[in-house]
């Protein structure tokens, strides 16, 4: 329960506390002008009445004003949610337009790239093609004869080299630790196994 509930609670029981311990009083009958006549009547009793019913007309009211407010309530809701539905089905059909778009772009750029590909493959190709059919001129065909004799000459003695160095080195016996002599502080160098004989 809240305040303003609990607040009105008392003071309804203010008043008919007060009403019941002045009943006999507003049961006591007098004049009452009502400006063309005159009436008896008991006063306070004429008085309650009045309250009550000017609270019954303030409840009216208070519910008139609620389900006033209410009916506006639901109403502008009805109008945002048809507001929102346009919205979204605008929202949605720009989306659509807009992919529709990017499709369309999405397609044409691809279709380029297609053409500059194959435009591109068909200048490889027919370079290709130009340097095949080309003939090798003469000059550098006879460079390239030239070095490859001379890389032949070169493996030729490279091998009669090495073939000389082993027909050298068949006989050579290496004198035992005991026999060699002492080593001088300058040594002759010993000749070139590949030019002379084992050294005495």
């Amino acid at each position: 329960m809240s305040l303003r509930s609990l607040f009105l609670l008392l003071v309804c029981a203010a008043i008919v506390v007060f009403v019941g311990v002045n009943w006999t009083e507003m049961n006591r009958p007098t004049d009452l002008s009502l400006i063309f006549t005159e009436v008896r009547a008991p006063l306070g009793l004429v008085l309650l009445g009045l309250m009550a019913l000017l609270a019954v007309m303030f409840v009216l009211l208070i519910a008139f004003t609620q389900g006033t407010v209410l009916v506006e309530t639901r109403r502008h809701a009805k109008e945002l949610a048809a507001q929102r539905e346009l919205a979204d089905k605008a929202e949605a059909s720009r989306f659509t337009d807009l992919r529709a778009h990017l499709d369309k772009e999405v397609a044409r750029l691809s279709e380029v790239v297609n053409n500059q590909s194959r435009e591109t493959l068909s200048r490889i190709d027919r370079a290709e093609m130009g340097l095949r059919e080309r003939p090798i001129d003469s000059e550098i065909g006879r460079l390239v004869q030239t070095v490859e004799n001379h890389n032949r000459d070169l493996h030729s003695r490279v091998d009669r080299l090495e073939m000389g160095l082993r027909e050298g080195l068949a006989g050579y016996i290496p004198a035992p630790a005991s026999v060699r002599p002492a080593v001088a502080h300058n040594p002759r160098p010993a000749e070139d196994p590949v030019g002379s004989a084992v050294p005495r």
